[in-house]
């Protein structure tokens, strides 16, 4: 599943890049929804894009990497049965790859899918982000409606 989403993220930012030029907005849904072509130096939703850095984008890298080994970590150590924590950290893995690969590659991240909301912009993202933040909801669903066994607890002392 990781490698199909991995494909799609970066075969969807290689059209991007082909068919619609940069700083440049192909309106799909009018007020609602746009394909613009951004790049974005920063991590998530453009944060930290202005700061100015010779070492930005390795920095960026080598903490994805860390991120990247830490997420097949916790994985192999996740139960079975935890389906959705599982689901998560593929999804976040798999975002994670996409967004690693444009970094190496291009030293910022290919954003496009661009969505306004009664006035309201919402910043661009893509379909690594995407992974991303579904994958994180995924884990905070499983968090809080996972039943807690108060013996396992005692039992980590």
């Amino acid at each position: 599943m990781s490698g199909i989403l991995v494909v799609v993220d970066q075969y969807t930012k290689l059209m991007v890049s082909l068919h619609i030029p940069l700083n440049y907005s192909v309106k799909v849904i009018e007020d609602f929804f746009n394909l613009t072509h951004i790049r974005n130096s920063g991590v998530a939703f453009g944060l930290f894009a202005s700061e100015q850095s010779e070492y930005k984008a390795l920095m960026f890298v080598t903490i994805s990497a860390i991120a990247i080994m830490a997420i097949l970590v916790i994985f192999h150590q996740t139960p079975k049965e935890k389906k959705m924590v599982q689901t998560g950290l593929i999804l976040i893995f798999s975002g994670a790859i996409g967004n690693l690969i444009d970094r190496s590659l291009h030293g910022e991240v290919i954003d496009f899918v661009d969505f306004f909301i009664k006035g309201y912009h919402f910043p661009a993202f893509n379909i690594a982000d995407s992974c991303i933040t579904i994958g994180v909801a995924l884990m905070v669903i499983d968090l809080f409606s996972g039943e807690s066994n108060p013996d396992s607890s005692a039992n980590a002392l």
